[in-house]
């Protein structure tokens, strides 16, 4: 039995740090465990992420964990969960908004209608906000993906900061498996060019229903096809989500580009409205 099942996650009830109460468990990764939480003093339920019991005593994720938290604190983005506090002791975690909606992940699988052709425009275009916006901020996200984002009647709310680094050297496979940008997978620098890479493999899970690479090798899971001939869409649309899956980080469209290009799918505006 794994040390992740021997060691149980906070029970309901309990006080982590002052303020705070637990109301369940939500899930458990790696090195985290999430909570529903009660905040005392917004008087309204939170989200606290905590370092799993059996790996507290790893400094380097505790560190990873604040560091987030901090980010989260300080940035102000209405495409970006918000941060509320940040505590080291008596153990590390950090307390978050509560989202409302489901992730896109969920949503995509649960849907029995693929996106309409604008809405999969718009969340483009509220992804390429947040990511001006961090890397406006000296930020690169570098796990974008239908699993970080929260949807709501709509609107997009992108969270995890936890694999978010300074552009620059970067060790070999950071992201998640599928969505990282070929410079991420094999290390090396990365730009902002690694997030529209990241855009580019959401959007085209969120038009077609599924990944580009499906369950191939690493060579493999850089070979995108073209959208168009997975599904009929406005050729500028599709030729959009190409141009962020292209092997070089250099032939990407930058954010800007990608938001124009996005931008022309979505219908006009009424006059008068």
């Amino acid at each position: 039995m794994s040390p992740a099942v021997r060691v149980p996650p906070l029970a309901p009830g309990t006080e982590p740090v002052p303020g705070y109460e637990v109301l369940a468990h939500l899930t458990r990764t790696g090195w985290l465990d999430v909570h529903d939480a009660w905040s005392r003093e917004r008087y309204c339920r939170c989200v606290i992420k905590v370092v799993r019991p059996d790996r507290r005593g790893e400094r380097a994720l505790a560190a990873r964990l604040l560091r987030e938290g901090r980010w989260l604190r300080e940035f102000s983005h209405p495409h970006l969960v918000r941060g509320y506090e940040v505590f080291g002791s008596p153990r590390p975690l950090i307390v978050l908004e509560t989202l409302t909606g489901e992730t896109l992940s969920h949503l995509l699988h649960r849907l029995r209608r693929r996106p309409a052709a604008a809405d999969v425009a718009l969340l483009g275009v509220q992804l390429c906000s947040v990511a001006h916006y961090l890397h406006g901020r000296g930020l690169l996200h570098l796990d974008l993906k239908p699993a970080n984002v929260v949807v709501d009647r709509g609107h997009v709310k992108v969270f995890d900061l936890s694999v978010a680094r300074r552009p620059g050297p970067a060790p070999a496979g950071l992201g998640t498996r599928g969505y990282r940008s070929p410079e991420q997978a094999r290390g090396g620098t990365l730009t902002a060019a690694a997030d529209v890479w990241g855009i580019g493999v959401t959007l085209f899970e969120a038009a077609y229903g599924a990944g580009p690479f499906g369950d191939g090798g690493a060579v493999a899971e850089h070979r995108a096809p073209p959208l168009s001939s997975r599904r009929r869409l406005p050729r500028a649309l599709a030729a959009a989500v190409d141009g962020c899956l292209r092997e070089d980080p250099a032939a990407r469209p930058t954010v800007a580009g990608l938001v124009s290009a996005l931008e022309a799918a979505l219908p006009a505006p009424v006059p008068g409205r």
